[in-house]
This record gives C-alpha cells, structure tokens and sequence, in this order.
C-alpha cells in the first residue's frame, strides 16, 4: 500500500483571517438578502486541501469564460498566493460579504463534465478523500499540462475583411495577404501566412489594425502522428453458450436502462469475442465504450485483437507518455474514439455518448488504487453505469465473492460459459505433495521429478511451457547460520531479497538496496547462506537442466526497458523461446495455443498470508495459470507443486470447480462477518516513533468506539494492533479495522473524528475503504 499521500491527518484550522468567506452567515435576515447586490460567485476546490470549497467573486471579464469543469487560479491564504483550483459550481447571488476575486480561468474549456463531477464526488464521499484531490486524479498529468501542444498565433479574416470597401487602398503585400487568408477559410498560423506571401509580419500587422484580420493565440498538437491503421477481421463464428450470453447483453444495452451484469466463464470459453459483439451494437448507435482490463493484461496481443475489430481505438496503459495521454483524451472527449480499452484510471475516460462499460477480470486486485484517493474501478464503474443508464458487464473465470454473491442473489444477472470453446477440454491437473518430494533422495532445486517429467515430455513434443513462481528475485532472504542474523531493510520490517544479476540486496517495498554481503553485518561469520528461491534462482535452474531449450524470464526485474514486455511475449508466440517463467504477469490475459504444460513451482506462496481473502487469491492465480494451456488441439497438462494439498482452495482449482471454491469461501465468510457480508474499512496510522504512533492510534480506536455507541451503531472494531508489517518506509504503523453492514454510519464515524482530533506533526493517518492489500 501506497500511504505516502495522507488524507485524513488533521490540519491546524485557520484563523478566521486566512479563511476565505463564505456567502452568508446561516441567520442572515430575509431583507438583508434582498438588498443584497446579485453578483457571480464561483465555488472551487484546492487538490492539496481536503473537505473543503470556498467561494470566490467571478470578475466581469471573466463571467462568460467561465464554466464548471475548468481550472482557475484563485488567491489563498494571507499572501493570496494564486493556486489552482477546480470550479465546481457557479451561482449569481445576492452578495453581503467581500469576497476575494478569481485571478484567471486557466483552461479555455471544460475539462469536467457535469456527469464525471457527479461521479467525482461520489468517490470523495465514499473513500473519505477531498474532492479536489479526485479530480486531480481523474485528470491526468498531460492534460493538465498540455503536454504535447504549443501556443501558436492564428490569423483570420473579419468580416469587414472577406468583403472590404473598394475605397479601402492597400499595397501590394497586403492584398496578397489578404487573398490568402480569406481564400484558406479556416485560420492559418501567422508564419505560414506570411511564409507564403514571402514577406515580414508587419503588412499583416497593417490589416489588423485597418480591421480587416484578427489575431487569436490557439493551442495545437505537435509531434504526434495517428496510429497506422489495422486491417480489420470479420467477426468469429459464436457458439450457442456465446450467443446466448451476447443476447442478454444485447437485452440489457437495449433496454435503454442500466443493468449489471455478470459473465462468468471458463478460461478460454471465448469471453473476449462477446464483449467485442456487444461493443459492436453500441458502436452502430453512435455510442461509445469503455473496457478496463488489467494492466498485466494490456499486452500487444489485447490490444490488436480490438484495433483488427473498430477502427477508432484508443488504449490507455501505464507505458503512455504525457503527450500521448493528452493526445487520446482529446480524441475521447471529442467524441472520436469508439472503443476505450485501458487499465484502472481508464474509467474516467471522458466519452461523451458512453453506451457500455466492461470489466474484464474484475476480480483482479489491481482496480484497487492504492494512494489517495483509493478507489476501486469496479465500484466507480458501477456508480458511473447507474448515472448515464448504460450496463455494466463484469467478466471472469473466477469472479470476486463480492460480485458473485451479488449474481447468485439476484443484484446482478450471471451469465455463464460453462465450456471452452471448439468444446475443447479443461486441462488435467496434477498436485505434487512436496512433503514427499522433498525427503525423496535427489531431489534438489524448484523443480520436482513428477513436473521434470512433464517437461521433457511436453518439449520432446514440441509444446511450449509456462512456469509459475509469483516471486521475484535470486534468494528470498540472507540468513547467518552462525547468530541468526536475518538481513533486513533498515527502513522496514522485510527481509531483503537477494537478486545475482548486479550482487545486491533489496526491499521490494521501499527500493532501499545493498550490496550482497560475504560475512555477516553482524558476528562477521564468513558462512551466511542466501536462502528461498525467486525467479532468477528458477530460471538458473531451468537453464542447468534444459540447456538445449530457450528459456525467458519475465517479471519486473527482466521487463524494466519499454517494449520488453511485448518483444519478450512475441518471441513466445513465434516459439523462439520454449520455456517461459516468471510471476503472475504470465499467468493472465496470455492465449498461445502451443503451450501444453503449466507448472506451478510454489502454490503455497500467499496461502498463508494474514489476509483474509488469501485463499480467493490463490484459487484465482491457479485457476488464471491453468487457463494458459490447453488452448489448441494439443490439450494441456498442469503440475502443480505445494505442501498443502488439501487445501480447499487448492483442491477446488484442481477440479476446475468454482462454485465448489465459492460456496466454502461464502459460508466462511459469513460465519466471521467478513465481505462481502459487511462493509470493511481500514485504517493506518503511521509515524516516526513507535510509542507515539500507539498512542495515536489507541486515542483514534477510543474516539471511535464513543462515536459508534452513541449514535447506536453497530460497528465491529478489530485492533488497534500493529500492522502486519509493523514498519515501512522508516515509519511505525498501527491499524484497526472497521467492519459493518452500514458503510455511512462507518464513515460518519471517521469523518467525525477526523475533524475533532489533532494528531501530533509525526502522526498521520489514512482510511481505505473496501481495502485489498491488509499489510
């Protein structure tokens, strides 16, 4: 978790002073109001100041430049230091007070919509953040700063100038120019006019001042070329279980009213293409769409499969630069793009005639933003849905018990493809019980005997294979065996994880890193052992035991240069590599129909972990993995290796048996009170001190508990307790979580004592509502 931006640490108020005012005082008598002089005032909001909006006099030169939506600078504080701001209402009023005046509209049309500031500020009041910082967030960086555009001076002709006066004398340069500006009949930039009529600035200077042209300064896209187009492919024959899922989509989209809709299928039963059809529809109504997908699944691949089937695409990913974002949201607000295919953020995407919304993989955890304001995608997409009155479609081969419980209820209506399609089979897998492997004489490495087995015969065969080891790095941890020493992060509670390509050792929470030691930091015992393995410890492995096989790693480490990602996975698809290996960005969102074999080194990983959604998570990876083979004619084969076998969630991803998994998961899940049978809020308190940090985090547990038992609401607290990683990033941190069936009384709950309690300066806080990560 991301905690670095703070939104809940209480501020010291300010003096009445430095405080902007506001319209009225509350009593302010009925004939004071009427004597009152009507004026313009703009109410705005500041990203970096939460909870609040402060009204502002709108100037006569600006009235009619401005609009909600747009940006201002505005004067804060008592140097009236000019800050941007957002202009969230406009209302002419009568005025009793003085107010400070707006300094400039900064933006030369709105960048907001009514609709996307309704949604806006329903993610300000559902996850605790100021509404400022929300539209911050939904704008992005390059449109907020123009990137990839320059101001350039434009030339037109005035009225007067298309038919001037034949009495009007004008030399020979200014005829010319004249000609060409008129007969252009569009504006023209300056250079070029004057470029053309090969003469200085000055006799175009001389027409403007006669009154014949007019100068405006406009902005204008650079540097930026349209993406080539695609050829387009005819649409994929569907099979009856598609066509009855297209048809309930298409029931929904034109019923003209929204309705959410869940499509769980099988991996590999052919989702994508009636997502593709029901687009379609939409397209063929004018209309627009947007498609979330995961980023670890915004491949090469995913993006052809949309540009070979609409012309007008845009795909929004983390790789984009500035210019690039800037260039898209333009072309989606000006209502040119009929598809928008991106990650998370891509939800704000500005369409003007949204038709459809579509989550693919919406149980995935990374629709959970993990810094201020801490969204999650699926419940923005659903409230976004509800205000434009268009279907949301939700799809997944394991779909979140949140949305499952919804669908199996009746909130939701389920879909299903039960079968994959050519009906071709679900892949066979196998569990290695690692218990015995491990005590079996020569076993040694990550790679037991049953899945070298496996692999010599796949290769023989001329299939491809994907190794699973959701863990990065050589050595997971560097151990003295002499006192015990464990190498940790100085600034976190982690042990460092050991990666051979540079010798060093680093936090992959923080980043800190050292390099690798050859005696202990601490008694300087010469015998420290590098013990665990990660995906560079596997893939030197798979390199001794497989030499005559290529063989590539992809996780973080190996994908850092742009475009590694894609050439890495187009050496796979081409089968130039034959053994793929790497952490879960493999395991999603991949179609090679060549690949036969899946081994899963380590499915215990986050088994374990004191999360309670740990064992969805690891059914959701397996089941994710398994889905890789087994795509082509060849069939498919999955070994997965693990200490625990027994494992309800193991077992069910086994069997292929989702519902199976779901109904053990549901009824655990209700026994405790967990989601999705309450709401959860999580909150952290971070600080430099430890003793401090508990004591905040005690008072906050306190004030809350009095809030909740006065104002009768039922709210189960848990903690305050050290967090699972009691430390990171230098800082202590404490947490309690909040669990109920009413999500306001919780929030009324923190927002309460957050505007009552000042916490020390090294003391912050934050809330995450509908947490993901519970580290």
């Amino acid at each position: 978790m991301d905690e670095r931006a703070n939104d809940l640490t209480a501020r010291e108020p300010r003096s009445s002073a430095q405080r902007q005012a506001t319209l009225f005082e509350p009593d302010a008598p009925p004939w004071e109001l009427d004597d009152a002089q009507q004026r313009t005032v703009a109410t705005v909001v500041f990203p970096e100041i939460a909870d609040r909006e402060f009204d502002y006099l709108v100037p006569e030169g600006l009235v009619d430049q401005l609009s909600v939506g747009q940006r201002v600078l505005a004067p804060l504080g008592r140097g009236d230091r000019p800050r941007r701001a957002y202009c969230v209402r406009i209302e002419s009023v009568p005025l009793r007070r003085e107010l400070k005046s707006l300094s400039k509209v900064v933006d030369a049309r709105s960048l907001i919509s009514p609709s996307m500031l309704r949604v806006a500020r329903w993610i300000a009041d559902r996850y605790l953040t100021g509404l400022g910082q929300v539209l911050e967030s939904i704008l992005p960086a390059g449109v907020r700063t123009q990137a990839g555009t320059r101001e350039r001076l434009e030339v037109e002709p005035t009225d007067t100038g298309r038919r001037p006066p034949a009495e009007l004398r004008l030399t020979d340069k200014q005829r010319r120019l004249l000609e060409i500006v008129v007969e252009a009949g569009r504006p023209l930039p300056v250079a070029e006019v004057i470029g053309r009529a090969q003469c200085s600035q000055a006799p175009l200077d001389a027409l403007r001042r006669k009154g014949l042209v007019r100068y405006e300064r406009r902005r204008v896209r650079v540097g930026l070329d349209a993406a080539p187009e695609v050829e387009q492919v005819p649409n994929h024959r569907l099979n009856a279980d598609q066509q009855r899922a297209l048809d309930a989509v298409l029931d929904a989209i034109r019923s003209g009213t929204h309705h959410t809709l869940l499509l769980h299928g099988v991996t590999g039963s052919g989702k994508t293409e009636v997502y593709i059809r029901a687009i379609q529809e939409v397209v063929r109504y004018g209309r627009q769409a947007i498609v979330l997908v995961p980023e670890i699944s915004l491949t090469p691949q995913t993006r052809q499969r949309f540009r070979e089937r609409f012309r007008h695409v845009a795909v929004l990913h983390s790789h984009l630069s500035d210019a690039e974002r800037h260039y898209h949201w333009q072309r989606i607000a000006d209502g040119e793009v009929e598809v928008v295919v991106g990650a998370r953020s891509a939800i704000f995407a500005p369409t003007p005639h949204l038709g459809l919304i579509v989550i693919d993989e919406e149980h995935e955890t990374s629709f959970k933003q993990e810094s201020a304001p801490r969204y999650h995608a699926r419940s923005v997409a659903l409230e976004r849905a509800r205000a434009d009155g268009v279907p949301l479609v939700l799809g997944s081969a394991t779909p979140s018990l949140e949305s499952w419980r919804k669908a199996v209820e009746g909130t939701y209506r389920l879909i299903e493809l039960p079968r994959r399609v050519f009906d071709r089979p679900m892949p066979l897998v196998r569990t290695v019980d690692l218990r015995h492997e491990s005590g079996r004489a020569g076993f040694r490495g990550a790679i037991s005997r049953p899945l070298q087995v496996a692999m010599n015969e796949a290769l023989a065969e001329g299939g491809q294979v994907i190794l699973l080891l959701n863990r990065r790095g050589f050595a997971t941890h560097v151990q003295c065996p002499a006192c015990g020493e464990v190498v940790r992060c100085p600034d976190c509670d982690i042990a460092l994880t050991h990666h051979r390509q540079g010798d060093y050792l680093l936090c992959h929470y923080c980043d800190y890193q050292r390099p690798a030691p050859d005696v202990c930091p601490k008694c300087e015992s010469g015998g420290i052992r590098y013990g665990g393995r990660g995906t560079e410890k596997l893939e030197a492995e798979v390199k001794a035991r497989f030499p005559d096989y290529p063989c590539l790693r992809m996780d973080t480490d190996a994908m850092r240069r742009p475009g590694s990602h894609e050439a890495a996975l187009t050496a796979f698809r081409r089968g130039e590599v034959r053994i793929l290996l790497g952490t879960q960005m493999i395991a999603k969102g991949l179609d090679f129909p060549n690949v036969t074999l899946v081994g899963v080194i380590h499915a215990d990983l986050a088994l374990h972990l004191p999360d309670f959604r740990a064992g969805e998570r690891t059914f959701q990876l397996l089941a994710q993995v398994a889905g890789r083979t087994g795509r082509g004619a060849k069939g498919g084969l999955v070994v997965v290796q693990t200490f625990d076998p027994d494992h309800p969630s193991i077992v069910a991803a086994a069997a292929h048996d989702y519902r199976k998994f779901a109904d053990a998961a549901l009824a655990a899940r209700r026994r405790l009170g967990y989601p999705p049978f309450s709401e959860m809020v999580r909150l952290v308190v971070r600080g430099n001190e430890a003793e401090t940090t508990v004591a905040a985090a005690t008072e906050i547990g306190e004030r809350l508990d009095r809030y909740y038992s006065q104002h009768g609401h039922t709210v189960r607290m848990l903690g305050p307790a050290p967090a699972p990683i009691a430390r990171l990033r230098g800082k202590y941190r404490m947490q309690l979580q909040l669990q109920s069936p009413d999500d306001e009384a919780m929030r009324a709950g923190i927002r309460a004592v957050r505007d009552e309690m000042k916490l020390p300066e090294t003391v912050e806080w934050i809330a995450d509502v509908e947490p993901i990560s519970m580290l």
